[in-house]
């Protein structure tokens, strides 16, 4: 995968994964998989990046500074101003550990909140078998 952009926020030469701070750029909102993959497949191609973490379980959607801050969804939380996130290298898009699941694109990583939200509380009210 060739990279010729990177947003501000993000060293495109870094091969290393860096903790970059939410708020500014970016909410992050933290879901454990079993929310995230079921909320994905509903957004599809409505969906900006997504990190995931392929050791702990969790994937992390990137909304506007300030988004999902009211949010009370029981597992997921939203990573605002104060917080920080470990952020995977732009051209990490497989795993093992910290990777992107959904790529950042040049016009559009941010993902709808509202969609988001809807997306996990369906989620949520309707659990994918085990």
């Amino acid at each position: 995968m060739t990279v010729s952009w990177a947003p501000r926020w993000m060293c495109s030469y870094s091969p290393e994964v860096r903790t970059v701070p939410a708020g500014r750029w970016w909410n992050a909102v933290r879901v454990p998989v079993a929310l995230g993959v079921p909320a994905l497949t509903a957004l599809g191609d409505a969906t900006g990046a997504v990190i995931k973490d392929g050791f702990g379980g969790i994937m992390y959607w990137l909304v506007p500074p300030g988004d999902g801050a009211d949010w009370r969804m029981a597992g997921v939380q939203v990573l605002g101003a104060g917080c920080h996130v470990a952020v995977p290298p732009l051209r990490r898009t497989s795993g093992p550990g910290l990777y992107w699941r959904v790529p950042l694109s040049h016009d559009h990583y941010w993902t709808d909140t509202a969609r988001l939200g809807a997306a996990l509380t369906s989620a949520a009210q309707f659990p994918a078998p085990h």
